[in-house]
């Protein structure tokens, strides 16, 4: 890559502050980087790499001359915003990790991307609350100490008080993950619901003595996927179940103090029979998930006693029972 950068896409947000002349390139906008420094070419190649891009030689006009150059891009038909973070992220790591480490990580950073990209196109609404927005909050630095399958964030902030002051610069860590669809599988007619069983570290991790938990069916929502789409194949691969309809119940954030993740749930509607019981999951991941169909009755006698102890199924199992007279009668 000795020659000027073209740069489109995601990547022509990785200039920073170098000289770049913007100019129309095969009918999207293009940054000509006419005197790449050394450590935008390292940090482009190092990008490049991980994306598995290579450069491509061309030649442009400019104020009526032709510039021979290395054109280098990186696209998600339209998803430009996603694809902008995902580059972003991967650009964070160059002098921290090998590029094969980063390849291997590329499933994680789009979904983590998909999830900012979701945040930012579509907010809750603020009738209660206050209706400030991100430039409320200064941050002053910010350190990311671990990153693998999720990461750890760090900031050192200050935000805006309800007094209208700026509050002392605090230091907040936070868990990064990705959004999550997360479905119970109702039967109205014969009011069954399933439920899946397996092995959770969290629990472990809490010394509980019983580090198994009953749940609705749930999974990342990949990058470029729709939740509902996420939800139904979750429901596919965790219990071999076709969803005939989803019911959106809330979309939400079940940690907000200290935790990324964001849950869109739903009651799947679908035909259940106790005979359907049984083991899935994927054999890639290790998974060994348990189904169990049950009646709506025994469900709340679990949420009740406890035992049903994950707060998206207790979620689930309470909009239920609100909303099951209403199921049942349309179907």
């Amino acid at each position: 890559m000795k020659a000027p950068l073209l740069l489109h896409g995601a990547l022509a947000g990785l200039t920073g502050p170098e000289q770049g002349r913007c100019l129309p390139w095969r009918g999207r906008e293009a940054v000509l980087v006419r005197e790449p420094s050394d450590a935008l070419r390292a940090r482009l190649e190092y990008v490049a790499q991980v994306l598995g891009l290579s450069g491509e030689k061309v030649t442009v006009a400019l104020d009526g001359r032709d510039i021979s150059a290395c054109a280098l891009g990186f696209c998600l038909p339209g998803r430009a915003r996603e694809a902008e973070l995902q580059v972003q992220e991967i650009a964070q790591y160059f002098g921290r990790f090998p590029p094969s480490e980063i390849r291997a990580r590329l499933a994680m950073i789009a979904t983590r991307a998909a999830s900012r990209a979701r945040a930012e196109s579509d907010p809750a609404p603020a009738s209660l609350r206050c209706d400030w927005g991100r430039e409320a909050v200064e941050e002053c630095a910010h350190h990311q100490p671990w990153a693998g399958f999720f990461t750890v964030e760090e900031s050192d902030l200050a935000f805006r008080r309800f007094d209208g002051a700026m509050s002392a610069v605090v230091n907040r860590a936070g868990f990064v993950s990705a959004d999550a669809a997360i479905v119970l599988p109702y039967d109205p007619r014969r009011d069954l619901v399933l439920l899946i069983e397996q092995f959770r570290f969290g629990p472990f991790l809490r010394h509980d003595p019983r580090p198994w938990s009953l749940e609705p069916i749930a999974g990342r929502i990949d990058g470029g996927e729709s939740p509902e789409e996420a939800a139904r194949r979750e429901a596919l691969e965790e219990a071999g179940l076709v969803i005939e309809r989803l019911e959106p119940v809330s979309a939400n954030y079940p940690s907000p103090g200290a935790n990324s993740e964001f849950f869109y749930t739903y009651i799947g509607l679908s035909g259940l029979d106790p005979a359907m019981q049984g083991v899935a999951g994927l054999d890639e991941e290790e998974e060994d998930i348990r189904s169990h169909v049950i009646s709506f009755a025994r469900l709340m006698e679990l949420v009740s006693s406890g035992e049903a102890n994950c707060g998206p199924l207790v979620l689930l199992a309470l909009w239920l029972a609100q909303n099951r007279s209403r199921l049942r009668a349309q179907a």
